[in-house]
């Protein structure tokens, strides 16, 4: 992106179940949906934010949970009006929303298509019955194909699909089925990951039997030669993309870009000097008491110089593509010869790619990516 310009997250918090393997700011829904309060919340929040923020440019806005598509497409209307009205648009803004199957209604999505909605994220995770029922999903298979052409009926021609690998109980030919089952639908865009036991959740404190590290890898390798063969370019851990399909919301994250985070327990990174990070209340019933207001951040803290290294690196090297020095020494002011000095041991174990213009991870370093950003700890390099 631009230097002046800025993604936009809106989290929309509420789901009608919490899945045992999620980490995120998610609340089970067990009244009715305060859809009116808290879209109220979310546009004085932006109002807020627009004076400081009124002399950049959005170029995408993702809507995420929870859940999105609990929320009416009148709701999503109402809050990118109000962005419209208080922050300059990119004239090819990107405006994604998540929406999971079970609650997937053909109305709504063309309500969100004919709001401005024009990427739709499908969390989909498995096409598997059996898989999932282990994972807590409340939608089934045929669920997801209906959400898919409802989708495709309502107008959209750019859909990514959530899908994960490594479930209980998998095995590397049932990996790959319910990979062809995904790419069976033809979406534009796959975010196919690993599943991984989050501290603080359900699977993390009772484990299901899980396939062992070297299933996970065959898994991921043939499915990355299957994806690539049908023009599917990896450009990120776990993102693949037709050719320009690249989600430019997450591409603007791993560069290193500035964004701002409106809704419950949302972050935000705005660079004035320095880069700052913002977090909002994470209890919605907090954030709707304090959006609009300065009370609404729960945590306001400027990125220490000697932090930026890692921060840089913990997004930049998730790209395929790695990043040029160049735009290192720009952006954070460390220059090649100060990143060669503290990068020696990740080199010399080939988890690094070096030359005179550009730093990659390599594919034993994409299996390695925390013990390469261990080396970049601020303790590490100070």
């Amino acid at each position: 992106m631009p230097f002046d310009a800025i993604g936009l997250y809106i989290h929309l918090p509420w789901c009608v179940q919490k899945c045992p393997y999620c980490d995120f700011n998610s609340h089970a829904l067990k009244q009715e949906l305060p859809e009116h309060d808290y879209v109220k919340a979310i546009i004085s929040d932006l109002e807020f934010e627009a004076v400081r923020l009124k002399e950049r440019t959005i170029r995408s806005i993702f809507f995420g949970g929870g859940t999105p598509s609990l929320f009416s497409g009148q709701a999503i209307a109402n809050i990118l009006d109000a962005t419209n009205k208080h922050y300059n648009l990119a004239n090819d803004i990107e405006i994604t929303l998540e929406a999971n199957p079970g609650t997937a209604e053909a109305h709504h999505f063309h309500a969100y298509h004919a709001a401005g909605v024009n990427r739709l994220s499908l969390g989909l995770q498995s096409l598997d019955d059996s898989m999932l029922e282990r994972l807590g999903r409340i939608h089934t298979a045929l669920e997801s194909r209906q959400a898919y052409e409802m989708a495709r009926s309502a107008g959209f021609d750019n859909i990514n699909l959530d899908l994960m690998f490594g479930l209980p109980g998998q095995d590397i030919e049932q990996g790959m089925n319910d990979l062809e089952a995904g790419l069976s639908l033809n979406p534009e865009h796959l975010s196919w990951y690993q599943l991984t036991l989050e501290p603080n959740t359900q699977f993390a404190a009772q484990p299901p039997d899980m396939p062992d590290d070297d299933i996970c890898y065959e898994l991921q390798m043939k499915g990355i030669e299957r994806l690539s063969s049908l023009n599917y370019a990896r450009y990120e851990v776990s993102a693949y993309a037709k050719p320009g399909l690249e989600c430019r919301h997450n591409m603007n994250y791993w560069r290193f870009g500035d964004y701002l985070g409106i809704g419950a327990g949302a972050h935000s990174k705005i660079t004035h000097h320095l880069p700052a990070r913002t977090a909002r209340y994470k209890h919605p019933g907090d954030y709707m008491r304090t959006a609009g207001t300065p009370d609404v951040y729960q945590q306001n803290i400027a990125i220490a110089s000697e932090e930026l290294l890692f921060e840089y690196l913990l997004n930049r090297l998730r790209l395929v593509d790695g990043f040029l020095l160049q735009d290192m020494q720009s952006s954070i002011g460390i220059t090649p010869q100060e990143f060669r000095k503290v990068a020696t041991k990740p080199l010399s174990q080939g988890l690094l790619s070096l030359d005179e213009t550009t730093c990659r991870t390599t594919d034993k370093g994409f299996r390695y990516l925390n013990e390469i950003l261990l080396a970049f700890l601020p303790a590490k390099i100070t």
